[in-house]
């Protein structure tokens, strides 16, 4: 374990720190757009089932340097930058990602290496400031968090394919929360836990993590299902469906700078409160119009809900290591990005689930009416739900036989 030094940096290391840091993290902000964009090929050149896909992008999911750097009432802004820039950053996966897909799918990983480089580069020039805590270890709170949080996601995941009925589904969940359970309950008797779950004592701390886990949810998922639909529900192009996520990343990076300099001058809960309704309308209106099967009947929605992300997002993240003492700061990071990352792991598995559910559901009507029977229409239906691996013939073909 490792936690960052007190000692602060001139305003030009900073900058240069702040900068380092930026693309480090723009790794996993690319990364997480990009492979949404791929998905659909992918699952195409693999043979995946619709759960496949989201297994694959799910595992894909599954730092405190610039808090220390910067002092308290300067830190909202930066890291306003911070996450508005690697905002910006993310942009450059559905464009770069668009183009890389129709070459080779498997060359959008490549797109890391510049960006690992520059990094690196950047991190040895500015020498951000780190001292060493060696600690012993927690397998056994390693053993627990992992099993806990990969069987409760396993079971959403898998109930779209199996079916709530299926005892398993509930077994998976059942355990999976009940080993959570004990994680939080072994890891605060533990002297050197995984994470010192202590700090979720400080009730702002606790409800920032919530707040966190709960965004993540619609964030991350939302790239893939907008990449999805517009690849599928309106036939563009890998390319042209990534302007989608890019009106979204327009409002988000813009309200981040905005939600960063309410932080520092009167506190996370104006920027958090209003950025949350904000995507909550957003979101709502966005789904609204997303029948419409017109990109201009839904640009200012999904502006508005990028928007309201970056207004709360960094925000919520900043003040929740800011609750934190100053030697707890690189806990703090890990737990808030173990909380984000479980909250888009679990939505993704939520709403995909939905997704395949609704749209059997919706077909199972069709062959049900041509006369074929419950059970036939509902196994016919539950293969196109899977799209048969994402080939177009096979759906295609599937859906001819279920309709004739």
């Amino acid at each position: 374990m490792s936690t960052t030094s007190t000692t602060r940096v001139g305003g030009g290391s900073r900058s240069l720190i702040l900068t380092a840091m930026i693309f480090a993290v723009a790794m996993t902000f690319i990364d997480q757009t990009i492979v949404s964009i791929a998905a659909r090929t992918m699952q195409e050149s693999l043979g995946l089932s619709s759960s496949g896909t989201q297994w694959a992008i799910n595992a894909y999911l599954l730092i405190a340097i610039v808090v220390v750097t910067f002092d308290l009432h300067s830190r909202g802004r930066a890291l306003a930058l911070f996450f508005g820039i690697a905002g910006a950053l993310t942009a450059i996966g559905p464009i770069v990602g668009g183009f890389l897909i129709e070459w080779d799918w498997r060359s959008i990983f490549w797109i890391n290496i510049p960006v690992a480089l520059i990094a690196l580069a950047l991190i040895a020039i500015s020498k951000p400031p780190n001292e060493a805590r060696p600690a012993p270890m927690d397998y056994r709170g390693l053993a627990l968090i992992v099993g806990g949080a990969g069987l409760s996601v396993f079971g959403f995941q898998q109930s779209a394919l199996w079916g709530w009925s299926d005892p398993a589904i509930w077994f998976s969940i059942a355990i999976g929360v009940a080993l959570l359970v004990v994680f939080f309950a072994v890891e605060a008797r533990t002297d050197s836990p995984l994470i010192n779950v202590r700090i979720f004592r400080n009730q702002a701390f606790l409800v920032e993590n919530i707040i966190l886990g709960i965004a993540t949810m619609a964030f991350i998922p939302v790239f893939f299902f907008t990449a999805l639909y517009g690849q599928v529900a309106l036939a563009e192009k890998a390319t042209t469906s990534s302007l989608l996520i890019l009106y979204f990343f327009a409002g988000f990076v813009i309200c981040a700078q905005i939600g960063g300099r309410m932080l520092d001058r009167g506190g996370a809960k104006r920027p958090v409160v209003l950025g949350c309704a904000l995507a909550a309308v957003g979101f709502g209106l966005w789904a609204s119009r997303a029948t419409d099967l017109r990109v201009g009947a839904q640009v200012v929605y999904i502006v508005m809900a990028g928007a309201g992300m970056g207004l709360m997002l960094g925000q919520a993240n900043t003040d929740a290591i800011n609750r934190a003492s100053r030697y707890s700061y690189g806990e703090a990071t890990g737990i808030t990005q173990t909380v984000r990352n479980y909250g888009a792991s679990l939505g993704f598995a939520i709403l995909g689930t939905l997704l395949i559910t609704r749209f059997r559901s919706a077909i199972t009507a069709s062959p049900t009416g041509q006369g074929l029977s419950g059970p036939a229409a509902s196994a016919q239906a539950a293969k196109i739900a899977q799209l048969q691996g994402g080939s177009n013939v096979n759906v295609t073909a599937t859906c001819s036989t279920a309709c004739a």
